[in-house]
């Protein structure tokens, strides 16, 4: 585990739940960019959490917090104009999730939620048994190379030969994850570690063109019931956005400046 070191100055439909929280914590949620002032850091025994609304590595953390039933603060980072303050005092890599506590700064998001079920030991979702936590860190690691990679390969292809090809290779990643899913869920009879780390790219899918046929009922039937029963999670619930407000964001990416408050307009005037 990484722990910096430096000490800081003192289903697809869901709705999503932000817009039944209160005006005062929608407007919260803004992201913080360049040439904001750094916030004075959280009170003693308090736990900040630096994210993006839209960063499924930040929602790796939110969902391990919400799972664990852990209170924080959220404060939002605008990813392309990025405070200095952030750079220089929170992350020198410039990304999220990290998380502040008492002076002590974590990050990187596998990181970031070992040390939440270190510190808040309470409903621990890695698994304390040594083989069943390599097995899946294994299946995290095949995952990430086959399923994510292929996932934004496929976000960015423009040609039928490109979907084709990366269609494949994300069908073989996603037909491994089915056979070695023989549970309700990977981390047993609840979601565990595995479930949640893996979780915000499966609620992504929906950006993705001509997606239906690799998670499909017919291709995937374990995975397709694992999504429904992660749709209901409370916890997945609590971290959920709509595709209505990926397709949003994700137009603004594609076009070279993103809009990380978006969703948030309708609260701009009130």
């Amino acid at each position: 585990m990484f722990v910096s070191k430096f000490r800081v100055p003192v289903r697809l439909s869901v709705v999503c739940t932000r817009y039944s929280q209160t005006v005062a914590n929608m407007q919260s949620e803004r992201a913080m960019k360049r040439g904001s002032t750094c916030p004075p850091p959280p009170g003693p025994g308090k736990l900040r959490l630096y994210s993006m609304r839209f960063c499924p590595y930040a929602q790796r953390t939110r969902l391990f917090l919400a799972a664990k039933g852990i209170e924080h603060e959220t404060i939002n980072i605008n990813l392309k104009y990025k405070p200095k303050w952030f750079v220089i005092e929170k992350n020198p890599v410039g990304k999220v999730p990290v998380l502040e506590k008492d002076g002590e700064i974590v990050f990187e998001s596998l990181v970031c939620n070992k040390y939440l079920d270190h510190i808040y030991p309470e409903n621990c979702l890695t698994p304390s048994d040594p083989m069943e936590k390599m097995q899946q860190n294994m299946l995290l690691s095949v995952f990430d190379q086959m399923v994510i990679g292929q996932f934004y390969s496929y976000l960015k292809a423009s040609h039928e030969d490109e979907f084709s090809a990366v269609s494949k290779k994300l069908g073989f990643g996603l037909q491994h994850l089915e056979k070695a899913l023989t549970q309700p869920f990977f981390g047993g009879s609840r979601p565990g570690a595995l479930d949640y780390n893996m979780w915000p790219w499966f609620e992504r899918f929906c950006m993705m063109p001509n997606r239906s046929e690799e998670l499909s009922v017919r291709r995937v039937p374990r995975l397709t019931a694992w999504m429904e029963r992660m749709f209901e999670e409370p916890a997945v619930k609590a971290c959920h956005m709509s595709p209505e407000l990926y397709a949003q964001f994700g137009k603004t990416f594609r076009e070279g400046n993103p809009d990380y408050d978006a969703g948030l307009e309708r609260w701009s005037s009130l």
